[in-house]
């Protein structure tokens, strides 16, 4: 049985890098910023804001697909700034449900690239979880909303 999750990251506006995202979690909402999006220069990085939302959200589906085999815990990163980064700590002790929590970490946003975040998400080890910023659900349902969320986005810029 598929269960609807409230989970999603997406574009609130095409113009600018600052306060244009938004990441819904449950009933948390959190607004912030596509600048290191947009500065990735990395070889994997993606010309347009919409298409590097839908590959930083392969990324996060990844993840969650790989702790399908075993369970762990997976850092999905959803707002870079100057001096530190909100991840979503996806937690699962069995391979099949899973806890989505938001939270911070002093791991700052320029030592990170957003088109290959996975070499930075072991150094995560200063998760400070953000107070009634949480899901529970399985790592099935979670692992297709994201795919839903990614097919949603567009690419927005040249």
């Amino acid at each position: 049985m598929t269960t609807s999750i409230a989970l999603s990251l997406d574009q609130l506006t095409e113009k600018g890098i600052h306060r244009n995202l938004r990441l819904r979690l449950g009933a948390y909402r959190h607004v912030c910023d596509s600048y290191y999006l947009d500065i990735d220069e990395s070889p994997t990085a993606s010309p347009d804001l919409g298409t590097a939302l839908v590959h930083l959200l392969e990324q996060w589906r990844s993840q969650v697909e790989q702790l399908r085999e075993t369970g762990g815990t997976a850092y999905l990163p959803y707002d870079f700034s100057d001096q530190c980064t909100a991840w979503l700590r996806v937690s699962s002790t069995d391979g099949r449900d899973a806890e989505v929590q938001a939270g911070w970490s002093l791991v700052e946003g320029y030592r990170i690239v957003p088109s290959d975040y996975a070499a930075t998400s072991p150094e995560i080890t200063d998760f400070d979880p953000i107070v009634n910023a949480r899901i529970e659900c399985s790592l099935n349902d979670l692992a297709r909303q994201i795919a839903i969320n990614a097919e949603s986005l567009t690419p927005s810029r040249p």
